[in-house]
């Protein structure tokens, strides 16, 4: 699952990005309205199942970026957060299409919570448990499965398997999987995503003596239809 976090706050954003990170995450940051409104409609590897938005942001707010988002069609579920607490700064934020409002300080585990709600509520067309043949990956309980067999996975390895299961059939870059599973400025080696697959097919296709994830040669990886 990929969020986008527009927050002005750096240590906090950083915060929310690690926290975000260790569940399982795929944290984008942005530190001012202008940034955060580009990366929300511009990002070019799909859209963000959420967007953390802070009300009070430089060069455009939070209210404005919201009122933006709606007005070009753009319906990924927005969390606001900010340090006000009146009950008028909520309804301008519902009122211009946010989804939810927290207010600082909030408790991590609360704003988990929420996320994972809009996520679910914010894509209805999205299947409850995603699907290929018999492995089955269930985005909201974090389990992954095959034969009904429970397969304990890392944050990391669910999310690069649920990135390929939300695109099966289809092949897709290593660019692609870095930019959505790791991060859209990741600088490291890119090898590290066939690492990662290695990881998985240990734990999904060779225990069960067959093959959900495909190379394809020159241009990356898919997950078969057939699982």
């Amino acid at each position: 699952m990929r969020v986008l976090v527009v927050e002005d706050e750096v240590g906090l954003a950083e915060t929310i990005r690690d926290g975000l990170a260790r569940e399982g995450f795929t944290v984008d940051l942005t530190h001012d309205g202008v940034d955060g409104l580009w990366a929300a409609t511009e990002t070019p590897y799909g859209e963000y199942d959420a967007i953390v938005l802070d009300i009070m942001l430089p060069k455009l707010s939070g209210y404005e970026v919201c009122r933006q988002l709606r007005g070009r069609g753009v319906w990924t579920p927005v969390l606001m957060l900010t340090a006000k607490d009146g009950e008028y700064d909520q309804a301008d934020a519902l009122d211009l299409g946010a989804d939810d409002y927290l207010i600082k300080p909030f408790s991590f585990v609360v704003l988990i919570a929420h996320l994972r709600a809009l996520i679910r509520r914010g894509a209805p067309e999205r299947p409850t448990v995603l699907a290929a043949g018999d492995l089955t990956l269930d985005p909201s309980a974090r389990r992954v499965a095959r034969e009904g067999t429970p397969i304990p996975v890392t944050p990391r390895e669910f999310a690069l398997l649920e990135f390929l299961m939300r695109n099966k059939g289809s092949a897709v870059t290593k660019t692609a999987i870095l930019r959505n599973v790791w991060d859209a400025h990741f600088d490291g080696d890119p090898n590290i995503v066939e690492v990662y697959i290695g990881y998985l097919r240990k734990k999904i296709d060779y225990p069960f003596e067959r093959c959900a994830i495909e190379t394809v040669r020159g241009a990356g990886y898919r997950l078969a239809t057939h699982g």
